[in-house]
């Protein structure tokens, strides 16, 4: 599914003189402007921000046409966010510029799109090493008085895989600790010891003294790097960057492909990539973040915390917890309501969440899981009876059986869980057993 969104731009962006203008649209305030002034390292923003288009413009599963998506841009306080999905929502990438990277103020928060045309790739390409870089996000007073009949609008489809690409990758990164860090002349060295054909399949790296080693299979300690090819929009940074770290989820023995963050940093910049853990697979349905919109007061919770967002870089959901007076598990799951929105991202430089303001309600959850849907569907029948750790489902002629494992994890003897042995989120019929036993704790309390 597909939303059409009309994108308004004052003008195309331009890079003149060394003067980078970057048209945008939408956001609070149409054509809002979020910044004025210089980069300290312009070479390096330009390369950085290509890669966030680049990534934009790419299906690295099953390559087609390059896609018409322009990044998003945030400001907050004291940064900015450039951020994109590919084509196929395999790669999530994001560019951090931090207060060292801004020589000017943030004068707009706010959170739209960017157009970062044809003719702008090219000239950004061409921003030499010693060339300042003067940047203005959106247009500034004169261009909206002398230009309004200069509008320039795009009618692209929007993937609703975007939105839930942000929700997922948010739930996803929260859980994921600094697993590696390499200085940047041992990073290019990784990367060109990658061995060839591994664009489609899944490797395991281990830190191995101030180096990464490949091994077969997961061991404590590992990171996944599926898709090991979806690494090249970090290839042209590599020159301004001190260090690459790698962040990921604890790795059990065993363990099933899982998601990874890769990360150039130059001081003033930080590039990032988050791989999805096959390569043809999307975050959009990967369902990390069912469990957490499972809570019959997420909705309620999401609009108090969303009251109490404000553009702080950063989002502390302990004291989100202690301003609502809610405990900060339900603040997590406000949370994720609200990233079905895009509205809360996650860096793991900081392991802190971030706010942005899109377009669209956090009532989506409902309408873009249909996992959630069906497990509310199944509760309003009454087709789900609890016995002990484990549950009966009765779902039209079928009859499912649902059972908990050591872990608290679920298991079902659906087709869904067959298929996927809980590796994409919980099935609905799990997901409904955990509603139902949840209503049930807070009956007895």
């Amino acid at each position: 599914m597909s939303v059409v969104q009309t994108y308004r731009y004052l003008a195309p962006s331009t890079l003149a003189q060394r003067s980078l203008a970057l048209q945008t649209s939408g956001g609070p305030a149409p054509n809002p402007r979020f910044f004025t002034g210089f980069l300290t390292t312009g070479q390096a923003a330009a390369v950085g921000l290509l890669a966030v288009a680049e990534v934009a413009r790419t299906r690295y599963h099953r390559p087609v046409s390059p896609a018409s998506l322009d990044p998003v841009v945030t400001g907050s306080r004291d940064r900015l966010r450039f951020e994109s999905f590919s084509g196929c929502c395999g790669v999530y990438a994001r560019l951090d510029v931090l207060p060292t990277g801004l020589d000017g103020d943030v004068s707009e928060h706010g959170t739209t799109n960017v157009d970062v045309n044809t003719p702008l790739r090219e000239a950004l390409a061409r921003v030499g090493g010693l060339d300042p870089l003067h940047l203005s996000v959106g247009p500034d007073d004169l261009t909206v008085s002398t230009l309004d009949g200069a509008v320039v609008e795009k009618k692209v489809p929007l993937p609703a895989r975007w939105l839930r690409g942000f929700a997922e990758v948010q739930v996803l990164a929260a859980r994921f600790e600094p697993r590696a860090e390499l200085p940047a002349a041992e990073a290019s060295a990784f990367l060109r010891r990658l061995p060839r054909g591994s664009e489609r399949s899944v490797l395991w790296v281990v830190p191995a003294g101030r180096s990464l080693r490949l091994t077969s299979r997961p061991v404590p300690g590992a990171v996944c790097l599926a898709g090991a090819g979806r690494l090249v929009a970090l290839q042209p940074m590599l020159r301004f960057a001190k260090t690459l770290r790698v962040y990921g989820p604890t790795v059990p023995p065993g363990a099933a492909p899982a998601p990874s963050v890769w990360e150039l940093d130059t001081g003033a910049l930080r590039l990032s990539l988050t791989l999805s853990p096959e390569p043809y697979r999307g975050f959009s349905g990967e369902g990390a973040a069912l469990a957490a919109l499972a809570g019959d007061d997420v909705v309620d919770d999401a609009d108090l915390i969303s009251a109490l967002l404000s553009w702080d870089p950063t989002i502390e959901p302990d004291r989100l917890a202690e301003q609502a007076g809610i405990d900060a598990e339900r603040v997590r799951g406000a949370l994720a309501q609200l990233g079905t929105a895009g509205r809360v991202g996650y860096d793991v430089a900081e392991a802190a969440y971030f706010h942005r303001v899109m377009p669209y309600d956090a009532g989506r959850a409902e309408r873009d899981n249909p996992r959630l849907v069906g497990a509310r569907a199944l509760l309003d029948a009454e087709a789900v009876q609890l016995d002990g750790t484990a549950a009966t489902v009765r779902s039209g002629d079928q009859v499912y059986r649902v059972r908990q494992l050591p872990d608290g994890g679920l298991t079902c003897t659906c087709p869904w869980w067959a298929k996927h042995r809980g590796q994409r989120g919980p099935c609905r019929h799990a997901l409904a057993t955990r509603m139902l036993a949840a209503e049930r704790v807070e009956e007895r309390v």
